[in-house]
């Protein structure tokens, strides 16, 4: 246990889980994606595949509580990080020059804070419906009625493109931070790496932006 410990608390040990736990997270966005895009059929299918993850509530819950110990695990893991990178270099640089660092890697401690703010605050809207009493007086699963009350107020719908935004961005950096962890960030494949990274953060910010775009214009509505 005590290597264990002294592996995580050194700075590969960190970088290795927040690669592994960054895995699991763009893989329950993919998941989630793929079923909130089910708005664009009808209320019958968003509604039946919310059902259908009720009728499984105990699996659900172990679901939900793996990803809230990813969330933890990277955030801590990045905090960590941070501090062995400053104990590693204690005076600052005088003039320090972003030459060769992408705005998205510039500021990933302020885009993972936006994430965060942004999860908790889907959490209170959508899970816990704390944010708009009237969802109490919905049908326990008409996510679809939820969703399109929701994005028809313009901060509603602005707060969540921009936490998506910010999102991907912080995705497209940490899609090649996970590649350099793996130490498989080298030679001719940055460029395929940084590619597919921007790949997978586009199309999934265009996915995820569509609902409540789609939904504020009204292309979807009830």
């Amino acid at each position: 246990m005590t290597s264990i410990s002294s592996f995580y608390r050194s700075s590969v040990g960190c970088k290795m889980v927040m690669a592994l736990t960054g895995i699991g997270l763009v893989g329950f966005l993919c998941a989630h994606l793929a079923g909130n895009l089910l708005v664009f059929k009808g209320p019958e299918a968003l509604n039946h595949y919310a059902r259908t993850l009720r009728d499984y509530l105990p699996i659900l819950w172990v679901l939900r509580v793996g990803l809230l110990a990813m969330f933890v695990l990277h955030i801590v893991s990045a905090i960590r990080l941070t501090q062995l990178n400053r104990w590693a270099r204690p005076v600052a640089y005088t003039n320090k020059k972003n030459v060769r660092s992408s705005l998205s890697s510039r500021t990933m401690m302020l885009s993972g804070l936006v994430v965060l703010s942004f999860v908790l605050y889907h959490l209170a809207h959508l899970t816990f419906r704390w944010t708009h009493p009237e969802f109490r007086e919905l049908g326990e699963f008409d996510v679809y009625q939820m969703l399109v009350m929701s994005f028809h107020s313009p901060y509603v719908a602005f707060f969540y493109c921009l936490s998506i935004v910010l999102l991907m961005s912080h995705l497209h950096h940490g899609i090649v931070s996970l590649f350099q962890s793996l130490g498989l960030y080298h030679g001719g494949l940055q460029p395929v790496i940084r590619a597919a990274g921007a790949g997978v953060s586009v199309l999934l910010a265009m996915g995820f932006l569509s609902i409540p775009i789609a939904i504020f214009c009204g292309w979807i509505g009830l």
